[in-house]
């Protein structure tokens, strides 16, 4: 079972990585061109913290795993935003 810090402080990195790439696809629309590096890292974090979350819902409990249900609802959607947005920016450049 997992604790309830340890939800909490996953959670808080959650919060912490959609910060950062929200930070990143404001740039990227701002600019219209984006440092490819940063962006893609992000995504990384993203995508890395996603496929924590789906280990550690297993080891919870209903109300941890709803928070973190709607948690993966935000972090996909940003991922859909950040795809959706590269490409867009990859069709300027041509």
């Amino acid at each position: 079972m997992a604790t309830r810090q340890s939800v909490e402080a996953f959670l808080q990195r959650c919060e912490d990585s959609l910060r950062n790439a929200q930070e990143q696809i404001t740039t990227a629309r701002r600019q219209e061109a984006y440092n490819e590096t940063e962006y893609t890292e992000a995504q990384m974090q993203l995508e890395e913290v996603t496929n924590e979350l789906a280990k550690l819902a297993q080891s919870c409990n209903d109300q941890q795993r709803e928070q973190l249900h709607r948690m993966r609802l935000q972090l996909q959607q940003l991922q859909n935003d950040m795809t959706l947005d590269a490409n867009i920016i990859q069709e300027y450049k041509m």
